[in-house]
């Protein structure tokens, strides 16, 4: 492990603490702005140095050192910006910067046994530019704000962000692998609290240091632990906390609200649970099941309006649900549905080739992305995560999120989802579909407005239509944001996929082969039945989504959302990207596939603007014949980073 001097360290957190007096202001939208700073530009610093301006716990933090220079992976952003400054925007992600910062095998391969954990991105010039650090209470965190964690979990992940009115931010996460390095995973879900460290009555008190001191992280709820993910699983989290008045909370702060998805591993099945905080997240109701039936229950979200009132939506196997609460969170009406879709899940059939390396440095921590046995599959890639359509794609689902105006003085919930296009589908042509019944089609992103009064709804209508008119692309991943009467979208767009066909996944040829093909897209509009969106293209450069950077270099996975936040008219949105990744070139691609090459291994001239989705790695024949870990993680091959930028 490599260590940076006390002197070195001082010195760049001197010069990080300065950039984040810095105020600007930016176009809408701007340019993309690099959240993730993990390639020693210029790095991570912990927690309780952007809180206190003390480093002394930098040179000790390896986790934090390990993160300043990993050019690792991050996914499943989050953002929010606080609506008392809309200087001060807070980030986070799957962050695996940390992940190898325990040493070396024999063959001179990094062992990835650090944690995946939150990130902490903070930006005070309204999203300028943001310094890199982790959400305190990781395995390993020398800093007195260690202490403060009461988590259980050597891994944390699906990071959501909610501000109060007072200047403390909530980040809300899921958990997973047990701290004594066991095959359990314990599946509990946690909040942490980040507050003004100023007193409101002092007179240096200034709302740009909100959400700034971490001061304690509490689990909502706790899973059963059970290796691979076979007990009670907590996972897909929503936070909101409340801005309306109606629900005060400890001293008027507003209670704090969270769900989650609950999957029973050993019998199957899911519910969405949900538990609410009236003490700024110290301690947390019991878990209440708002869905006692459902086979495919997953991505709740929670919106509040003007008036308190509280509602979780969520997938409930083809349609929308809601319940709703008008007494703050105590109890909830019985479920009800809004709309039914027609999905657009991608899905093929495993074909593995090859074994699973047995390097230890291909081991990675952490589930979610695991191969699969012979049978369906979600994601496709190479060796033991090879499919039957020889396509390489990530894993997605529709999902749906929703927001409400807390500023507002009516019912309206404005709800996002991704589905297929009616007219679009038709019979797939490979084991590759999205839509049940060996069917595909074009996903573009609904909008829909529901009066919480009545249940009655505007019927669902695309955002941006073009796709579909044109034919040139799918539109995933959306999120919603809504504040006093105007209304941010964000999605993921494939319009500019230059290989784009209804029966081929995200950035695939009929060959297999990969392109740049995804970009993020915003638009906004004044509340309304029916909107007139303001549409533009966030992203400046169009990425390779199709990198095979997850489950040992075998698949690629891109998270399961992006995010957006506003307050008013100022909007942030933030989404993964991999404009930075390092494709495999002869001699440093995967050698472990070298008896079962793919289509797409480093590149096909013959396919102008093809990319190949094995990224840059280094690995030997070891004495035994077998094949080395990556030794040079490093390098690039798993640079996916988080952007943002100023919405519409």
């Amino acid at each position: 492990m490599r260590k940076a001097s006390r002197t070195i360290a001082v010195a760049l957190a001197a010069a990080l603490l300065s950039t984040l007096a810095v105020s600007a202001s930016a176009s809408t939208p701007g340019a993309d702005r690099r959240l993730t700073h993990d390639a020693s530009d210029p790095g991570y610093v912990t927690s309780y140095l952007i809180a206190t301006g003390d480093a002394s716990y930098e040179a000790q933090d390896a986790t934090i050192q390990e993160c300043s220079q990993s050019k690792g992976r991050q996914n499943e952003p989050a953002i929010s910006v606080d609506p008392r400054n809309t200087g001060v925007i807070l980030g986070s992600s799957n962050d695996y910067c940390g992940v190898y910062n325990d040493g070396a095998d024999t063959e001179g391969a990094p062992i990835p046994s650090g944690p995946i954990w939150l990130g902490y991105y903070r930006s005070e010039n309204a999203g300028t530019s943001f310094t890199s650090s982790l959400v305190p209470g990781y395995p390993g965190d020398p800093t007195p704000f260690a202490s403060r964690a009461h988590i259980r979990t050597a891994s944390s992940g699906d990071p959501v962000i909610a501000w109060d009115n007072f200047g403390n931010a909530y980040f809300g996460s899921e958990s997973s692998d047990d701290p004594a390095g066991s095959l359990k995973t314990f599946g509990d879900v946690w909040v942490g609290r980040y507050r003004n460290p100023d007193a409101p009555t002092a007179s240096g008190f200034t709302t740009l240091n909100d959400g700034k001191e971490f001061v304690y992280s509490n689990v909502v709820a706790k899973g059963s632990s059970a290796p691979n993910l076979l007990g009670k699983f907590n996972d897909k989290t929503a936070i909101e906390a409340d801005r309306s008045g109606a629900c005060p909370g400890l001293n008027g702060t507003g209670n704090v609200y969270f769900a989650n998805s609950r999957f029973f591993g050993n019998r199957g099945g899911s519910s969405i649970y949900f538990s609410r905080s009236t003490d700024q997240a110290r301690t947390w109701s019991h878990p209440m099941n708002l869905s006692p039936a459902g086979r495919n229950v997953q991505f709740a979200d929670i919106a509040i309006t003007g008036n308190g009132h509280v509602y979780v939506v969520w997938v409930s196997d083809d349609t929308i649900a809601y319940v709703r609460s008008t007494d703050c969170g105590a109890t909830f009406s019985p479920q009800r549905t809004l709309v039914g879709f027609i999905p657009n899940s991608a899905s093929d059939v495993s074909e593995p080739q090859g074994s699973r390396g047995t390097s230890p440095a291909d081991q990675e921590p952490g589930s979610e992305e695991a191969g699969t046995e012979q049978g369906d599959a979600r994601d496709c890639g190479s060796l033991y995560d090879h499919c039957q359509s020889g396509y390489t794609f990530f894993r997605r689902d529709t999902q749906v999120r929703a927001s409400a105006d807390q500023q507002g003085n009516n019912e309206f919930v404005y709800l996002v989802y991704d589905a297929s296009i009616p007219d679009t589908v038709t019979a797939a042509d490979s084991t590759y579909s999205t839509v049940p019944g060996d069917q595909v089609g074009q996903a573009g992103i609904y909008f829909v407005r529901m009066n919480g009064n009545t249940g009655a709804h505007t019927s669902p209508t695309l955002i941006d239509p073009s796709d579909h008119t044109n034919g040139v692309g799918h539109q995933i991943f959306p999120d919603i944001n809504v504040d006093q009467g105007s209304m941010h979208a964000i999605w993921w767009d494939s319009r500019n996929d230059p290989a784009y066909d209804v029966h081929r996944p995200i950035g695939n040829d009929a060959g297999g082969h990969v392109y740049r093909s995804l970009d993020a897209f915003g638009a906004s509009a004044a509340v309304s039945a029916n909107p007139s969106w303001t549409i533009a293209r966030l992203s400046d450069v169009t990425t390779a989504p199709n990198y095979e950077q997850f489950d040992g270099r075998a698949v690629p996975f891109a998270g399961d959302y992006l995010y957006i936040s506003s307050v008013g008219s100022f909007s942030y949105g933030v989404w993964t990207d991999w404009r930075d990744t390092r494709g495999a070139v002869a001699g440093h691609d995967d050698l472990r596939e070298a008896m079962n090459p793919d289509e797409d291994d480093t590149g096909t001239p013959a396919y102008p603007g093809s990319v190949p989705a094995d990224v840059y790695q280094c690995r030997h024949l070891t004495a035994s014949g077998d094949v080395s870990g990556d030794t040079c993680p490093r390098a690039g091959g798993l640079d996916q980073n988080i952007y943002g930028d100023l919405t519409p």
